[in-house]
């Protein structure tokens, strides 16, 4: 239930509610655009980045928390570690056990490598990740009034005009594909009564083309995908993440596993590697609260950065505009975008709506927070956050009763269960760390890219990846991306694999970066990945109450 200090700001949200039904703001032109997020989205903070001093894409920008992650000593002394035994032979081997890992996987399998030579190495539980925690759509180009081309040149716009074009095109060709699979599967998105799919917008887009599964999306994705995967027999490794790469020459040839339960290294010879590991959602950038799951670490960025991959786009981070400011217990978890899409409308303390619902996210968030600390006018929380209310009960003025239960089930059960009816009360928000925008360079192939080109067996998919999104991503593409890099990856790697032999087992490109960060002065108790998020002592309090 909501405090008596939020009453009156509830019954002002209320008493405008006529009057914003009436009228939507207009959307802000590019000038407007540009000005709003230099002075306040928190990727235009200088003091929140530094150059890197070490590795392959030495002299790029990347946010402290990632730096500090990146120019960080192994966990492993390389010569103490015996990679004369074996413990596992993969043709394919997936790190990474989410959406992205597992239609790797699948598709490997699907283009001939057998499943018991294909294993997925993931850190947690398989499905524990980012997909399955996505809830608002996928995007697909796929009705009479939209085209791959108009869906390219949403993203291209929304990315700020940074995407890398060939990989776009891909995202933007291979979607009808993608959601096509997904049906033969057994995806339940949601559909009208004749069958035709539903599709609503998102923040940036200008066609309706977000298919969805409820407010469940990535879970539902994720629950086919898995069962395919479980059905098949593809082997899985579960909490055993990937601590380093091993290498033959400037060819990847397997990796060196950590079982978190038994505190035992696995050796894992492969022909071909797929690094699916997610993003950095957990390294909390600037304090920030996060939607992302517990796992969400960078480990992929910093192994494969040891071994040369290049990094691009780093220097952007995403802060969806409505995380949870309230209730106290879920602060930063997710408030779908489909909840705006459906007619929900962000207003002030004053129940005056500031911004148009659905601008790209940056520009979503970057008014959200302009609102609470520039123009101070959000509502403050008992423990001090700040937020703005987000008018969920428009949601079924608009679409009629039920709406909310029907498409938005996920979001009613999470405020419910606090007490908050969020068809009759709006709902707090403030923006949370999102999404990692950049990562490791790809081609067109899903394969790795280092300072001469690709990284021989190594390809990549999701998250972890960079170039997509440019520096900023629109709603629906993540899950996109997940599953069209990961068919990509998992077929290239499977053409790859069929062709090759094993190779030696080496990590003496760790040994070369041990060096380098000697030279560098980079203190030895910096160690990576870290595999889990450390919140004891100061790290256990609210985020995002002193931001600014």
């Amino acid at each position: 239930m909501y405090p008596k200090e939020f009453e009156k700001s509830i019954r002002k949200v209320e008493e405008t509610r006529d009057e914003r039904l009436k009228k939507l703001p207009e959307r802000m032109k590019e000038k407007e655009k540009e000005a709003l997020l230099k002075k306040w989205h928190p990727d235009y903070k200088p003091e929140a980045k530094r150059k890197l001093n070490v590795g392959v894409s030495k002299g790029e920008i990347v946010p402290n928390e990632v730096a500090d992650i990146i120019e960080a000593y192994p966990l492993i002394e390389p010569k103490e570690i015996d990679l004369s035994q074996v413990d596992y032979e993969a043709d394919v081997l997936i790190i990474g056990g989410g959406g992205a890992g597992t239609a790797a996987a699948l598709f490997a399998y699907y283009n001939g490598i057998k499943p018991e030579n294909i294993i997925i190495a993931t850190k947690l539980r398989h499905g524990d990740s980012n997909t399955i925690m996505a809830q608002g759509g996928i995007q697909a180009a796929d009705k009479p009034n939209d085209s791959p081309l108009i869906h390219y040149l949403d993203v291209i716009g929304g990315g700020h005009f940074a995407n890398k074009p060939e990989l776009v095109a891909r995202l933007v060709l291979d979607a009808p594909l993608i959601i096509k699979w997904h049906e033969e599967l057994g995806v339940m998105y949601d559909k009208k009564p004749d069958g035709e799919m539903i599709t609503i917008h998102g923040g940036g887009t200008s066609r309706k083309r977000m298919h969805s599964a409820k407010d469940y999306t990535g879970m539902e994705i994720m629950r086919v995908l898995r069962d395919e995967a479980r059905n098949i027999g593809i082997k899985v490794l579960e909490f055993s993440p990937a601590i380093e790469l091993l290498t033959d020459g400037n060819r990847v040839t397997g990796a060196l596993l950590y079982n978190l339960e038994t505190d035992q290294y696995y050796v894992v010879r492969a022909k071909a590697v797929v690094l699916a590991t997610g993003g950095f959602g957990r390294l909390h950038i600037q304090g920030f609260p996060t939607t992302n799951h517990y796992g969400a670490t960078a480990d992929g960025l910093v192994i494969a950065y040891r071994l040369g991959a290049k990094l691009r786009d780093m220097d952007s981070v995403q802060y969806h505009p409505t995380g949870v400011a309230y209730p106290e217990q879920i602060v930063g978890l997710l408030v779908t975008e489909k909840v705006r899409g459906l007619g929900a409308q962000p207003v002030n303390v004053d129940g005056e709506q500031f911004v148009h619902p659905l601008e790209p996210r940056d520009v979503e968030a970057a008014a959200i927070i302009r609102e609470c600390y520039g123009r101070n006018k959000g509502v403050v929380t008992p423990t001090g956050m700040r937020g703005v209310w987000l008018d969920s009960p428009m949601i079924e003025i608009i679409h009629g009763k039920g709406t909310i239960e029907r498409r938005l089930g996920a979001m009613f059960r999470m405020f419910k269960r606090f007490g908050i009816d969020m068809r009759e009360e709006p709902i707090l928000v403030f923006p949370t760390l999102h999404y990692q925008n950049g990562g490791i360079e790809i081609n067109e192939n899903a394969q790795v890219l280092g300072v001469s080109g690709p990284i021989e067996a190594l390809f990549a998919a999701g998250e972890v990846e960079g170039g997509v999104h440019g520096k900023n991503r629109l709603m629906g593409n993540s899950l996109l991306d997940t599953q069209v890099f990961g068919r990509i990856a998992g077929i290239n790697a499977a053409k790859y694999a069929k062709k090759a032999k094993f190779g030696k087992l080496s990590l003496e490109h760790v040994e070369k970066y041990i060096e380098e960060l000697k030279k560098a002065k980079i203190k030895k108790e910096r160690k990576a990945p870290i595999l889990l998020p450390d919140y004891r002592g100061k790290q256990v309090l609210s985020r995002a109450i002193d931001i600014l």
